[in-house]
């Protein structure tokens, strides 16, 4: 995947500043498996060190895996206060509310049980 969908190359074009250039760059079909498998891999190590325990604690890396991708989907076009962020700041961006919807969600949905 980070060969496929030049991805190491988008991170070093956008560290400079270059967003344009990292957006030309990025191959989306590939990079678009990127954040589901990211956040697997984040979800399989909290279980493995003794998280994930309780009902629905995979809810904020799934629901954080969903915004990052739609974050990388609008990230050609999308502008944050008219800066264009691109294929790297603005999914990273996303982390954050996902996780904590997800964590509300989670939070929701044991307050039922």
């Amino acid at each position: 995947m980070n060969v496929q969908s030049n991805f190491n190359k988008v991170i070093l074009l956008s560290f400079h500043g270059q967003i344009d250039k990292a957006i030309e760059q990025t191959n989306y079909q590939w990079l678009m498996f990127y954040p589901c498998l990211y956040m697997f891999s984040a979800w399989d190590a909290y279980k493995d060190a003794g998280g994930g325990k309780k009902p629905f604690s995979f809810l904020p890396f799934v629901i954080s895996a969903y915004f990052v991708t739609v974050g990388l989907i609008y990230s050609p076009d999308l502008r944050v206060m008219g800066v264009l962020l691109g294929p790297i700041w603005l999914p990273i961006l996303c982390v954050a509310p996902g996780i904590g919807i997800g964590l509300l969600f989670k939070k929701l949905i044991n307050q039922t049980h």
